[in-house]
């Protein structure tokens, strides 16, 4: 079993490592307190042909590659919160359509995805149902050329800035989740039934909720077929949950870079903090911790490049539960280390955490 990363993966790790350096790191700190999204993160991920990797070669892409994504969300992921978000919703609308898209849907939407002209999203969550979309009461009733949408959705991120934003609706409210389907709609331009406003959360994230009321959209705006929304959904959450885990890891090298360095530089009983055993232990579980993540996510992800299966799904589970957990873990312990500077609004580990 190889556990190194191909030539082309290394050149993407270094270029992504130098990217965030150069030029995310700079302006991470402002553009992460806010709640909005940042058009300016956006042009920046553009302009570095990052979003390519979110559309097929024959779209102006890369290809969709799981490991491509993972070495891209740990990177951003480890910097710019905003950086993150912004690549990998574009990649869960990139993967929708590239699997269930007409080949117009395809024409219209990957490349402008792929250049960054376009920010995708998707739209599931809904105020009565997050993991049963069985409960999705949003409504797209079909009327000649188009379809009448009415409802609301609830935590979608990135949806103001989202001009391909893939929404599931119900179709049949009788078939549950056999009655719903997928729809691509622009949430960014203004037009009559539709309104987004920001969710406010614990901390600053550009999550929105987004009003239909009696939204008139074109019957070709349909992807996949009529009832297909379920399999929609499934896919890109596949897709997405695979790379979940990097975006974790991300987090926590972090939050481990920033323990040692000031492990490093604080003076506890006339010597630095990372010359006392307890604190080396500490370390020692976190650099492990992030370790065992990025090897089962990792595995994970090439099972998925490899094949859409069953145990892509499994590895997929439990490299996101064991990354997310060893995450929360390794950035509680950095704040611990760091004592009451842990806490001050505004440190590195207290946003982190």
């Amino acid at each position: 079993m190889d556990f190194e990363y191909s030539e082309e993966e290394r050149r993407l790790k270094n270029r992504a490592r130098k990217f965030v350096e150069e030029k995310l790191s700079p302006i991470a700190d402002r553009v992460d307190s806010i709640d909005d999204y940042s058009p300016e993160v956006i042009k920046l991920l553009a302009e570095e042909g990052l979003f390519r990797y979110v559309a097929p070669e024959e779209y102006g892409g890369v290809g969709l590659s799981s490991v491509a994504a993972c070495i891209i969300r740990e990177e951003l992921s480890r910097v710019c919160t905003q950086a993150d978000v912004s690549f990998i919703m574009s990649l869960f609308a990139g993967h929708g359509i590239t699997e269930f898209g007409t080949k117009e849907q395809k024409r219209r939407y990957l490349p402008a995805l792929a250049s960054g002209e376009k920010v995708g999203t998707t739209s599931i969550t809904e105020p009565a149902g997050g993991s049963d979309i069985s409960v999705i009461e949003t409504s797209a009733t079909l009327e000649d050329d188009h379809y009448i949408v009415n409802g609301r959705k609830n935590f979608c991120t990135m949806g103001a800035a989202a001009e391909v934003c893939i929404v599931i609706a119900t179709v049949d409210p009788s078939l549950g989740a056999k009655g719903l389907s997928a729809f691509i709609v622009d949430c960014k331009t203004p037009q009559p039934g539709l309104t987004t406003q920001i969710m406010k959360l614990i901390s600053p994230h550009p999550v929105y909720q987004i009003d239909f009321s009696n939204y008139h959209l074109p019957k070709e705006n349909i992807l996949g077929r009529h009832g297909q929304g379920l399999e929609v959904v499934l896919s890109m959450l596949g897709r997405g949950r695979t790379t979940v885990g990097a975006a974790a890891i991300g987090m926590a090298m972090s939050a481990y870079e920033e323990t040692v360095d000031y492990a490093e530089k604080r003076i506890a009983f006339k010597r630095p903090l990372l010359k006392f055993q307890a604190t080396q232990l500490k370390i020692a579980d976190m650099i492990t911790d992030i370790e065992a993540a990025r090897l089962l996510t990792l595995r994970a992800a090439c099972t998925r490049d490899r094949e859409d299966s069953e145990e892509s799904v499994k590895q997929a589970s439990m490299a996101k539960l064991f990354a997310t957990e060893a995450a929360q873990r390794v950035i509680d312990e950095a704040v611990q280390i760091h004592g009451g500077y842990g806490l001050i609004k505004g440190a590195r580990v207290e946003y982190l955490y």
